[in-house]
């Protein structure tokens, strides 16, 4: 592996095409595409300025880095990319990539990141201004993970979380197979039209919870005063340890919580039995 030591590059790819390259404390200033379609690369100690730095590279380590605002985009139509104790300041990461493995990093502008994303594992990892995160991804497992941002994981599918606090308006719309564990969800709408929604020991906030789901499922959940109107038109199995302020039209299956509040089944209601709500 060649190694390129405190050197500084900018313009138009300037080191396009590069394989089996180690970059140590290297600055990539304004300019675009500075490593397109390059294979096994390795960038520890460095400062990422310009735009698309990381486009079609297949194979890449980032470790102690810094990506600055200007370095928007810079992570698309990649494969197998680990990154590590870094900072990213720029906008708009990770589009169209499969294999990203994120240890220690912290993303404070995290509009429409990861977005059509495959195969990702994510550790200790904190968001900022997340609208419209994960849209469109796949076989994502998260842990220690803190976000703020709305619309986030949208349509997205084989979805794991663990020890997670999300604050995300419409979190989870139109997802398939996702289980989290042990955290807690803030925001209104969470879940709807979701399908295998599995919520373990989550702590839940927001008007409207889990409506219009299919096999929803719910572990020993906490619900907070204003989860009102759960469960519309959702097939659901709820175990809730906690008072629930008010269920609407819940289509089918069993809800058991510490206290239930007002039950509210109208001209509007789908269930074909009775859904059964009791206390516990």
């Amino acid at each position: 592996m060649t190694t390129i030591k405190d050197k500084e590059f900018g313009g138009e790819r300037p080191l396009f095409g590069e394989r089996n390259l180690r970059l140590e404390n290297v600055t990539i200033h304004t300019g675009e595409s500075a490593l397109k379609c390059c294979a096994n690369i390795e960038a520890d100690h460095c400062r990422f300025e310009g735009k698309y730095p990381f486009w079609h590279v297949d194979g890449f380590k980032i470790t102690d880095s810094l990506f600055t605002p200007g370095a928007r985009a810079a992570l698309w139509y990649s494969r197998n990319c680990e990154m590590i104790d870094t900072q990213i300041d720029a906008p708009k990461m990770f589009r169209e990539m499969d294999g990203i493995v994120l240890r220690n990093v912290n993303i404070p502008d995290a509009e429409e990141t990861l977005w059509h994303c495959d195969n990702i594992d994510i550790k200790n990892v904190k968001v900022e201004k997340a609208d419209y995160l994960f849209m469109h991804s796949h076989n994502i497992r998260i842990e220690d993970w803190e976000q703020h941002g709305n619309y986030s994981f949208q349509y997205c599918t084989n979805v794991e979380i663990r020890n997670a606090v999300i604050h995300s308006k419409d979190a989870f719309w139109g997802t398939e197979n996702v289980t989290v564990y042990d955290s807690e969800l803030h925001g209104e709408y969470l879940g709807w039209h979701s399908k295998r929604l599995h919520l373990v020991r989550c702590k839940i906030s927001g008007t409207q919870p889990l409506c219009y789901c299919k096999d929803l499922i719910l572990e020993d959940c906490e619900f907070a005063p204003d989860c009102d109107l759960a469960f519309e038109d959702s097939e659901v199995n709820a175990r809730v340890l906690s008072p629930i302020t008010s269920i609407k039209n819940p289509m089918k299956g069993k809800i058991e919580a510490r206290k239930v509040g007002e039950i509210i089944i109208d001209e509007h209601s789908k269930a074909i039995d009775p859904v059964e709500i009791h206390e516990i």
